[in-house]
Parts: structure tokens; sequence; C-alpha cells
């Protein structure tokens, strides 16, 4: 379990977290290297840079070397301060943040409340269209109203008390909001630049930001370039000069440039390689369980998936035991629900078959197929992102589909935001998911699944579940709350409106002369900031 949360609604307990080692803590007798500079692969070209509008893991790594919210997540997956030196929620509905008075915009502007209140009205202001609005908005006051254009952006809970105090008001109790707010959806933004240069204001030369490095370069399709931040508050604990992050898709490609020095962190290696490079590069090799879901949406509008009975029979018959040990062969382990092993605020839930012998779920499935009036032959389309990971897992899925039910499946590959674009837009039939947890807490998996959640790309919608989850958020006690919660993610994933898989592990190599990195991340949150070289 992560231990960054404590999930207590009701907390009113100061959190002074001042004096906690925020940068890279470098153990004594280490000695560091003359170049401090680090290449790292981000696995594809970010969606955008705008943090209001980021929605893909790649984007929201550079976005957090670049930006820093009220609170931070470092290294080792705790919530550490960020430009708020602490917070307390002084009633149920309120939380209020005291910022620090020397953090710095790279221009040299001081960083106050006035800039997260902007940030966060522009986020979830309709006319800036972010994907992320409704997800993160309903957790603020008036957010919901304010995305779905029924309230002005000025309506939202948030108020800068102060030049330097920040009070955010929440239409329920939200106890992870420490955690929430490390997002920088919910981050500050520098408003005369955003105001100047409009939809170019993240290019490079343009773009003002608060983090621990600045852009120094972006060559789409191939590197973003970072430097660190002279106007950052904690740049003398900061000892990178220079960050790259590449945009690899292909694994096989990404561990080649690692073994050759032009890569010093894989980001993530290729289905069924670990044990082999386990073996071969034994002190690099680094695998992390994480807050996180493999998923296949199915389109629930789509003339032949709207079917429940043919959703059901596609899950059924897909070996997960099989495409753990053999396909991905990385310590994942199979997922049969939307919450995940972990997660505060709700139990993991599995469907009753899922410890059935093969044989009887696919004459299940056959049977469903059947009712359903889906014939051997059926076409469906399958998107995903290029990589030889997705590949892999697609062409498996998709022969377990065509063997055991004669289902024929035209595999579609595309850059990732292609595909995040395609399933927003409900373009497709079948697609490649995942969501990495935003914060410990069941709600950041049920935005999945739920009716009015932008990330929902299945457009499924169970409103008797919608009333649980609300009961369950309105709720002062923990226990009932997690009952609530655990009930509604059972009664949405009965209707199997998309395909869990597996839960995330992050296999990767890293040069044994990267300091500050750890196997307790659950999120595969890290900052450039913690890193450090050593002597080699």
């Amino acid at each position: 379990m992560m231990p960054f949360t404590k999930n207590t609604l009701a907390c009113a307990v100061l959190l002074s977290l001042s004096g906690l080692t925020l940068a890279a803590t470098i153990p004594a007798g280490v000695q560091l290297h003359a170049k401090q500079e680090m290449i790292r692969n981000n696995g594809s070209e970010p969606d955008t840079l705008d943090p209001a509008r980021a929605e893909g893991v790649p984007a929201n790594n550079v976005i957090r070397d670049l930006f820093e919210g009220l609170t931070a997540v470092d290294g080792a997956g705790n919530i550490v301060p960020g430009v708020a030196e602490s917070w307390k929620q002084t009633d149920p509905k309120t939380w209020v943040f005291k910022l620090r008075n020397n953090a710095k915009w790279s221009n040299g502007d001081a960083v106050t409340a006035d800039d997260f209140v902007y940030g966060m009205r522009r986020f979830v202001d309709p006319k800036t269209a972010s994907e992320y609005a409704a997800t993160f908005g309903i957790f603020l006051q008036n957010g919901k109203e304010i995305v779905a254009g029924k309230m002005a952006s000025t309506e939202l809970g948030v108020k800068a008390v102060d030049k330097y105090t920040l009070e955010i008001k929440t239409p329920y109790p939200v106890g992870f909001m420490s955690g929430l707010v490390s997002n920088l959806q919910l981050g500050p933004v520098h408003k005369a630049t955003v105001e100047k240069f409009d939809k170019e204001w993240t290019k490079p030369g343009k773009i003002v930001s608060n983090g621990a490095f600045t852009m120094a370069s972006w060559d789409v399709n191939s590197k973003i370039v970072l430097t660190k931040s002279p106007t950052y508050w904690d740049a003398k604990n900061v000892q990178l000069t220079k960050f790259t992050y590449l945009a690899v898709e292909d694994g096989n490609a990404d561990v080649k440039l690692w073994e050759s020095g032009e890569n010093d962190f894989v980001y993530q290696l290729p289905p069924g390689t670990y044990e082999k490079y386990k073996a071969q590069y034994p002190k690099e090799i680094r695998n992390s369980p994480m807050l996180g879901l493999r998923y296949y949406s199915f389109l629930n509008t789509d003339p032949v998936l709207k079917d429940i009975r043919v959703r059901k029979a596609l899950s059924l018959v897909i070996d997960r035991d099989i495409l753990a040990q053999r396909v991905t062969a990385d310590g994942q382990v199979p997922a049969y629900g939307v919450l995940v092993k972990g997660v505060d605020g709700g139990d993991v839930t599995a469907y009753d078959w899922a410890t059935w012998p093969m044989d009887k779920r696919v004459a299940e499935a056959k049977k469903l197929l059947a009712e359903a009036g889906v014939t051997t032959g059926t076409k469906l389309k399958f998107s995903y992102n290029t990589s030889e990971y997705h590949k892999k897992m697609a062409i498996f899925a998709t022969s377990e589909w065509k063997t055991k039910l004669g289902i024929e499946v035209e595999m579609e590959a595309m850059e990732f935001k292609v595909l995040i674009k395609k399933r927003n837009d409900g373009e497709y039939q079948i697609a490649r998911n995942g969501w990495v947890a935003d914060y410990n807490d069941a709600t950041t998996f049920l935005t999945l699944v739920q009716c009015d959640s932008d990330q929902n790309a299945q457009k499924n919608c169970n409103r008797e579940a919608e009333k649980l989850i609300d009961q369950g958020n309105q709720s002062m006690d923990p226990a009932k709350r997690r009952t609530l919660l655990t009930q509604a993610a059972k009664m949405i994933m009965d209707d199997y409106p998309m395909l869990p898989l597996l839960q995330y592990t992050v296999p990767r190599l890293v040069k044994s002369y990267v300091g500050g990195y750890t196997n307790t991340n659950s999120m595969d949150r890290y900052r450039a900031k913690e890193f450090y070289i050593i002597k080699h």
C-alpha cells in the first residue's frame, strides 16, 4: 500500500513538512561525477506540454520537471511539499495551503496563490478543452458545473486568501487532497505568458515555468532537452544541470541505446525479455509493482459491442495467466476488475468465472455470441499505439479471439497521440488502454468507467453505480466509503464496459551510476531534481 495518503476524511492536523529533504539526497561516501547530465527514454512523443491539457504519461513526466504544484510525489512515492510548505484540512470541505515566499517563475516573477487560482480556473474552463477537467474538477466546489458549462470558471472553489495562502473548497470531504494537488493540472500557470502566446505558450523560448528545470529545446519525435533552472527555490539541492527526454517507442531500440551508453534509463523492457536482461544485467535491472491497470477499451456504443454478451464473451476467453507468465513475463499479475491491489478506498473485485477452466469459459462465450447473433468470421478492429510491447499483447489477444471464437480482428498501429484522440472521439471499436493512478484512492480508477468522466473512453454509464459512488464520497466513515466504492466498481464491471488485463509493473534497465532511483514508487513518478550521477 502506498505510504503517501492516509484517507482520513476529517483530518484537521497541520501538515508542516518543510523539514523534509526535497531534492537529491546524496548518501554519505558517494562521490558525484563531474558531469551531471542524464538521458531518459520517455516512451513516445508527449501529446502536449500544457499542464491543463496533458493526458498521457510521457507528457506528464516532462511537465513534472518543468512545473511544480502545491505538493509533489518524491522518488520513494511519498507526498512532499512543492510550492506549498504546509497544509491543513480546516473542516471536512475546506483545505488551506501555505505557500513558500521564495518560489519563482523562470522569468523571476514570484509564484503566488493567484497563479494557482488562475491555473485551476483555466483548467476547468470548457474553452481550454482539457481531457482531465471532469476527472479532477469534480473534487473542487462547483467544478462539475463549470466543466459542464453551467457556471462561470470564476465560481470555482479556489481563493487566494492572501499572496501566499490558498484556500480550496470541495463539494464533499476529499481526504486525499494533498495527493490530488501533486498533479500539475491543478498547478500554477503564468497568466501573462499564456495570454501573450495563446496556444504557442509551451514552445521553447516562450514557455515560463516554475519547476526545477526549464526547456532548452524540443525536437518533435526525437528529444526534449531541459536545463537546470537558476530561479527554482531549491536550485542549490538540484544536482543535474541537463536532462534529456527521448521519444523512442520501440523497446528493442530503447535497450540498444542503453547498451551503447546513449540512454541512462530505459522506459520499459520489451515483453518476454525481463528474465534475459535480469541475468545479463543483474545490478541494473529494476522492476517495481505499480498502482496501474492495463486494459482494453470497448466502444460500448458500437453496433457490435453495444451488446453486453459480446463484451463478456471477449473478456471470458483471454487467458490472463498465460498473458502474464509467457507473453509479458515481467512480474505483472492478472486483473479482472477496475481496482488494483494496494489502492486505498476500495477492494479488488474479480469475476466468478476467473477460476473456471478455460474450456468452460470458451463454451460460455460461444453461447453468449450465439445469443447475440454474432457469427464466426465477424470482423472487429483493434487500435493500439506503435510499440513492440503493445503489439505482442495485441497479437496474443486477437489470436485468443480468433482461435477460440472465430472472430477476425484487424490490428491498427498508430502514434500515441493519435490513439488518444481516437479514444477520446469514440472512433474505434477495441483500443489498447492503460491507467496509472494520479493519486492513491479508488476514485482515480473509477473515473475510467464513470458516466460523465473525460477518461471514460468506453462511453458506458451505470447510474445506479454512480449513486453508490456519490454516497461513498459523502460519507465521513472510511470503512463505509470503501464498501460503497467497491460495490460500485463491481456493479460497473458486471456491465463489461472494458477488458481488464494486468496490473502494471515497470521492468526497465537503469544505469548503476544513476542515483535517486527507488523500488517503492508505485506511481512511477520520478522528477529529474531527485536524480544525480555517481562518479564512474
